[in-house]
């Protein structure tokens, strides 16, 4: 007969393998990084952009390791103090074949623009806030 101790210890190791299963199986189903296409690349970029929606642009972001997060909350943290508005995402050299994303906008009265490098790997599109190679 099982002493109760032992059932104890068999539930937390029981527990404790599914919370395992449970981790490994969401992280399994997470969808990779970037966009599906260079046109919702820019889409999805001006969306995360407008609606300063940090979780949005993390996704899209070609980021070395786990900083994404961080560095999109500032971002968008940034583009609400410096009251940056008219928001423009433009794919060149085009819409099928980009190497940049250039972003434009207004911000206290003037414009600006600057140019993110666009990357592609295993078929997913993202950004990379370094300078694009020409």
């Amino acid at each position: 007969m099982l002493s109760r101790r032992n059932v104890t210890v068999a539930v937390a190791v029981g527990v404790g393998v599914a919370w395992v299963v449970a981790i490994t199986v969401l992280i399994a189903n997470q969808p990779d990084p970037g966009a599906p296409s260079p046109v919702a690349l820019r889409d999805s970029l001006r969306g995360a952009l407008v609606a300063r929606d940090s979780g949005e642009l993390e996704e899209l972001l070609d980021y070395p390791g786990s900083g994404a997060s961080d560095f999109a909350d500032d971002y968008v943290a940034v583009l609400g103090e410096e009251d940056v508005r008219d928001i423009a995402v433009q794919l060149v050299p085009d819409d099928h074949a980009p190497t940049r994303a250039v972003v434009s906008g207004v911000t206290h009265g003037s414009r600006f623009t600057y140019s993110l490098a666009v990357t592609r790997e295993e078929g997913r599109w993202t950004v990379a806030f370094t300078p694009p190679l020409p």
